[in-house]
Parts: structure tokens; sequence; C-alpha cells
């Protein structure tokens, strides 16, 4: 086997996993691009959901996908048409619905066989959040036991992971998930008490490995290492003990099953596959990481964590892992930019959240980020409007030739005990907002309400 296997714990939609997206389709080559419907096929909303995702894979990532409508159980020959065009793709992606539903649409159907030749015979298979829990031995039903109470029980998996790498183990996405606000749903929206339930329940030799949201973790088949890439973290955990890669480690397949490994950021663990260690995606000829980068096993895509263009470098704040945050950030610079009457960034920040609100509109996670987004870019706006009728430039560095000149003026009169010029001088001066304070080095101003003056 000599392709890919790339999980996502999510913003499999989102820009933060757009460099992760293009690497491992570049590494897959030239061939058709598969968008598989069936988790979300239940949904009143689906076909939004497929016009958003190759909106995404288009303009964001730049790769044509074409959607594979399986959105419920095919076949005759329908399903054989289905599984000829994945056995005959150079990659294959599937995200966001539900896991128990798409194991009911695939069960039987020969489903992982298609998926894991493509894998095989070199092309890119990407399975992100509720696409992901399914490749395990075991899958978590999230809907059943968050939203409907169900008592916590695992669901069979297709366990196409074991099948590609040899690990056994229940994969749980959105693992750092803190949407519960009050409550933990970290574990894919399961909590530490559930969990620490399910892995009691676990099939004998098989453990879990859950992967951080905004966060890919890409399995070399050629090479048999392991690359944690974006904003998080790859968790191995045995029985409650837990050991954590950070984003950039590059691992054996190994050191994912083996409870007594570890990994300290150097040598296997180190980001990015440095001193020759295979990058993720794979070598090309000549030794190249996939994705582009030099010989040498650069890491696949550039830096860990890219978000779009412009993004995420050296020293950076990490990417924004949504359009809230992303919204939030700027809402934050373009606060500074005013405070400090500079236009020029004030602008710059406006004109990042309309780009952030641009690369973020193909995201098919659903949320009321969009409006949040947009009713703080209007707030800037509206803030640069009035800004532009009153100036942002400091007044008193305006009137402060004039001011100077009539204090000047009132201490010549002061000096020539004309107290009835100063005294005019100085009630002019207030009643236009100067306040006047004297002193015996002499007199100081500030214009009433601002915090600086002369």
């Amino acid at each position: 086997m000599n392709g890919r296997l790339v999980i996502m714990g999510s913003g499999e939609t989102a820009p933060t996993m757009v460099e992760v997206h293009r690497a491992t389709l570049r590494a897959a080559g030239e061939g058709p691009s598969l968008l598989l419907d069936t988790p979300y096929g239940f949904q009143e909303n689906a076909d939004d959901i497929t016009d958003k995702a190759v909106a995404y894979f288009g303009r964001n990532v730049g790769a044509a996908v074409t959607p594979l409508v399986w959105r419920t159980r095919l076949d005759g020959a329908a399903l054989d048409r289905a599984l000829t065009s994945i056995r005959t793709a150079r990659s294959v992606f599937a995200g966001p619905g539900s896991p128990t539903y798409a194991l009911r649409v695939w069960a039987g159907t020969g489903f992982d066989d298609a998926v894991a030749a493509v894998a095989a015979s070199g092309g890119t298979v990407t399975f992100a959040s509720a696409a992901a829990l399914t490749i395990g031995v075991v899958s978590v039903p999230v809907y059943e036991i968050y939203k409907s109470g169900a008592d916590p029980a695992w669901a069979q998996g297709t366990n196409l992971l074991e099948r590609l790498t040899g690990l056994r183990v229940a994969l749980i996405p959105h693992y750092d998930n803190t949407e519960g606000g009050t409550h933990s749903t970290r574990f894919c929206y399961l909590g530490e008490r559930r969990l620490r339930f399910l892995e009691g329940a676990l099939p004998a030799g098989s453990h879990v490995i859950g992967v951080d949201e905004h966060t890919a973790l890409v399995f070399d088949l050629a090479t048999r290492m392991a690359t944690v890439l974006g904003n998080g973290t790859v968790t191995v955990r045995h029985d409650g003990v837990s050991r954590v890669l950070p984003s950039g480690s590059v691992v054996p397949f190994g050191e994912l099953a083996d409870r007594a490994a570890t990994v300290d950021g150097h040598g296997s663990g180190a980001a990015g596959g440095a001193g020759g260690g295979a990058a993720a995606g794979g070598a090309t000829d000549g030794g190249a990481a996939a994705g582009g980068a030099a010989a040498g096993g650069a890491a696949t895509g550039g830096a860990v964590g890219a978000g779009p263009p412009g993004g995420t470098g050296v020293g950076a704040l990490p990417a924004p892992t949504s359009l809230r945050a992303a919204a939030d950030r700027a809402r934050t610079a373009f606060d500074v930019a005013m405070a400090a009457r500079d236009a020029d960034a004030a602008a710059a920040a406006a004109l990042d959240l309309e780009q952030a609100i641009a690369d973020w509109t193909a995201d098919t996670l659903q949320s009321d980020d969009g409006d949040h987004a947009r009713r703080t870019l209007r707030g800037m706006v509206l803030e640069l409007a009035t800004a532009a009728r009153d100036g942002l430039a400091d007044p008193a560095a305006r009137i402060a030739p004039l001011v100077d000149a009539l204090l000047e003026r009132r201490a010549a009169a002061r000096s020539a005990r004309d107290f009835a010029t100063a005294d005019g001088l100085r009630d002019r001066l207030t009643a236009a907002g100067v306040e006047v304070r004297d002193s015996p080095s002499g007199a100081t101003w500030s214009l009433k309400g601002a915090m600086q003056g002369r």
C-alpha cells in the first residue's frame, strides 16, 4: 500500500485544513476526486451541504471534486456503479453527518473494500468528523447518546483503520470540543464519564485515538509514518491514561498502538519530519515530501496549522478555528487601531474580516457565526464612517498651533499685568472646549473629555 489515509477531527471545510487538503490531494495525483454524501444524506439540506463542500474545494483548495450521491441503501447496478466510481478515484472524501446512518447505508455493500483499494493504489482517503467515527473497530453513536439520551454503547465500525494501518482502535474526532460550556462535550460530546464507561466495553486489544478539532492525522501507508497537522493534538488513550502528540509530531504507526511509547518532541516526534523522516503524504521521486516540499523531508503542505493564504507563520497567532473567532480577533485589532487613531490598521482589520467571511463561506458547519461576523463587519464600517466624518487625527494636534499662539499672547498679557485681556483669552478658550491649567512652570492645556493635550 502506498497511499494516504487522512483523519480530520473537524474543520474539513474550514480555512484551517486547506493546506492539508492541498498537499494530500496533490500527492494522490491526477484523477477523479469524489465527495461522498452518505453521512449527511438523511438531512433535508443535504444538497446545500454538497454545494458548499464543492465550492470549498474549488475556491479554497483549488481542486475539483465530484459528488457521489449515495444517500440511501443501494443494490444492483446502482451499487455496482457507486463502487466502481470509488475504486477508480484518486481521492475520496467524506465528512459531516451521522456516523451510524452512514454505517447502516454502507453495511454489507463492499464499500470498505472499495475505499481500501483507493488508499492501497496510491490515492488519498480523507474521513472527517462523523465519517472519521466510522473507520474504527467500533464507533460512537454520537447523536443517539448526546441528543437522544441512549445508554452509552459502541456501534460496529468498518474497521478500515485496522485494515490499512494495523491499528485496532476506536477513532474519536472532536476530541477537544468545548461547545457544552457548562458541561463537558469533550471526546465528541461524550464527556469523561461516558468515555470511561465505554472504554470498559472496548473489544479486546483495542484502545482510543482522539483527534482534536481543526487537526489532521495523516497516515502515510508507504512509509508507515503518521503526522499530526493543524491547530490541535492527537491523543493515544489506554484505559484512561492519555499520551498527547502535538501538532508537527511524526511517529511510526506502532507508536499509536504502544501504551509505553513516549514522544518528547524530538526524534520520531520532531515537527515536520526533519532529519530525513518521511513527511505526511509520502515521498515522491527524488525524496521530496508530498505537497511539493524540497527534498529532505519538509512537512506536508508547509507550515503546520496553516490557514488561508497569508495566515499562520512562525511566531504568528494560530489560525482561528471558527468564523466567530476570526471576527472577534478582527474586532480586537480594529479597536486597538481606532484607539491608536491608526486609520490604515483599522481598515486592514475590517478587510481581514471581510476576507475571513469569504474564506469560511463554504464551511458546512451550521451555526450563527456568519451572522455574528457580518454584524461585526457592519459595526466596523459604521465606525469608520464616523471617523471619516469627524476625523481620526488627534483634534488636539490639529488646533495646537492656534491654542499655543493664544496662550503665548495670554502669557504676554499677564506679564504686562493686563489681567483683563489674559482672563478674556482664557474664557474664550474654555468656551471652545480647551481647559487651561496654570502652574509655576507655565500653562498647559487639554481638550475637555480628551485623554491627551499639551
